[in-house]
């Protein structure tokens, strides 16, 4: 068969480093679009980009070529690049270590969209270390919690 043809669908969610309230609402939309831009510039397809003032959830179609562990560096060394460099916060701005990366169908496109739109909505009911721990039971990936934040001892 000549060509390749894939579907790869991937939710990114990463928080600042020991999930301070960091993103404001005064630049956040810049950032989700400078991090929709490190995605197109990866030849990549960014679906949507938002979240909260202590995460980001980027949900983006991935060519085969692309490693999932590249993608995520790339964006938030770039974006944490970018805070700094354009003096958004006070002091040196970080990304937590590590990041999650959730495998999605087709089928569920319109649903995840929703979800990562909706974000404030959502957080009024959640907080981001039961969402998140939410995602990881879900999924069904092993985790102990004492070393899932930076915060645990």
């Amino acid at each position: 068969m000549a060509g390749t043809f894939s579907q790869i669908h991937i939710q990114f969610i990463f928080a600042t480093k020991g999930r301070a309230n960091l993103i404001s609402d005064k630049w956040k939309n810049e950032l989700h679009h400078y991090i929709s831009g490190i995605i197109k510039g990866k030849n990549q397809t960014p679906i949507i980009v938002n979240g909260m003032p202590d995460h980001i959830h980027a949900f983006v179609g991935l060519e085969p070529s692309m490693r999932i562990s590249d993608l995520a560096r790339d964006m938030k060394n770039n974006s944490s690049n970018f805070i700094n460099d354009n003096k958004l916060v006070k002091g040196k701005f970080s990304w937590q270590g590590g990041y999650g990366a959730f495998s999605y169908s087709h089928s569920h496109i319109d649903r995840v969209y929703n979800y990562i739109l909706n974000q404030e909505k959502h957080h009024k009911k959640k907080t981001f270390q039961d969402e998140y721990f939410g995602f990881l039971k879900k999924f069904e990936i092993p985790f102990d919690e004492k070393y899932l934040f930076e915060w645990y001892d």
